[in-house]
């Protein structure tokens, strides 16, 4: 699906990580020095930020938010639409986002919801933003993308564990009368749900206890099925596969070309993955944003967590011909091209220790 999204700008970012650090280059409890090493060549992770066990994506979230309406200057009662994009909700019921509206201050009439995207989430929700904003009375949005993936690994797993981290990010976007259209590409492949998922704490395989009699064998594995299953062979034919395309399409779309985009961000998945992706779309290193090595995999936080971390300046102090891309879990994907900045400097913020988290 393509569309152009008009007279609507991003007005600015923030990302909010956990405080505490861990590293396997350090720690050599899983792996040892040498094996530590080449994970670090390969994935280029030194280093991953991981939630206390009291912290939710959601509280991150609303630290990058509240974090982002300050810089801005902007009244939370200004603010018309906020969407909430995590695999991380709080609660089954209720959306997380209505609990979000109170805790920022939104008016009751914003439209406040959650979306479950992983790694193409924050494309989809700029996407959704700047078109409910286009196609209401609504003159301002805040996309809040998050994930603690840390709490989906398996104690142990040798493929995960020093890979994924925990972050927030926010996005602000607003009505902006002969702002550059942005241009976005999204697509779907549901026949790869299996490569990314995590079977078991759904409907489909409840982990409530007493709705069916089950073995203490039974019960240990679907527990087992509640961790992050990744299939990291297929992850990565599928990310050569859909996104050269996906990216050759998007600046067609956007009547644009390598050569005249100032950066690339994608999706955070790992350095060597990034690196293949950037020979076969031909996009000089030089625009080619590889942010892996403090923060590991962010899932849909991880877009905004590279414009916070690294693009600070550049957003700050002028104009900027981007291509954002998502992709992953899904399979989904999506990419945006769009005219940036200038900006308020995106930053990355520690969550403060006292932080209170988000509650109904």
């Amino acid at each position: 699906m393509k569309a152009v999204i008009e007279n609507i700008r991003i007005a600015g970012v923030r990302a909010v990580v956990p405080r505490s650090r861990h590293s396997f280059m350090e720690d050599h409890s899983v792996f040892s020095a040498e094996e530590a090493e080449k994970l670090y060549a390969t994935t280029g992770v030194y280093e991953r930020r991981v939630a206390p066990p009291h912290v939710c994506a959601s509280d991150l979230c609303v630290a990058a938010g509240e974090g982002l309406l300050a810089q801005l200057g902007w009244d939370p009662r200004s603010v018309d639409v906020l969407i909430f994009v995590s695999q991380d909700a709080d609660y089954n019921v209720p959306a997380t986002a209505c609990v979000m509206q109170k805790r920022l201050g939104l008016p009751t009439s914003a439209a406040c919801f959650d979306v479950n995207l992983g790694c193409s989430g924050f494309v989809y929700g700029l996407w959704m933003a700047g078109r409910l904003l286009g196609g209401s009375d609504g003159r301002r949005a805040l996309v809040l993308c998050g994930d603690i993936s840390s709490r989906h690994l398996v104690p142990g797993d040798r493929s995960t564990l020093p890979l994924f981290g925990d972050a927030g990010g926010a996005a602000a976007l607003e009505v902006a009368a002969g702002a550059a259209p942005m241009h976005v590409v999204l697509g779907t492949d549901g026949t790869g749900a299996r490569n990314i998922w995590v079977k078991a704490g759904g409907r489909r395989n409840a982990l409530t206890p007493g709705l069916v009699e089950r073995t203490p064998e039974e019960q240990e594995r679907l527990f087992a099925d509640s961790r992050l299953a990744l299939n990291g062979a297929e992850v990565f034919a599928f990310t050569l596969r859909a996104v050269p395309p996906l990216v050759r399409d998007a600046l067609a779309f956007a009547g644009t070309t390598v050569e005249e985009l100032d950066l690339c961000v994608m999706h955070q998945a790992n350095a060597f993955m990034l690196e293949h992706l950037r020979k076969k779309t031909k996009i000089p290193a030089e625009k080619f944003v590889v942010d892996m090595r403090d923060f590991g995999n962010t899932s849909s936080a991880s877009i905004p967590l590279a414009l916070s971390h690294r693009l600070g300046e550049a957003l700050a102090t002028g104009t900027r011909r981007m291509l954002l891309a998502g992709f992953g879990v899904g399979w989904s994907w999506g990419a945006l091209v769009a005219e940036v900045g200038p900006i308020p400097a995106p930053a990355v913020a520690d969550l403060p220790d006292d932080f209170p988290v988000l509650t109904p």
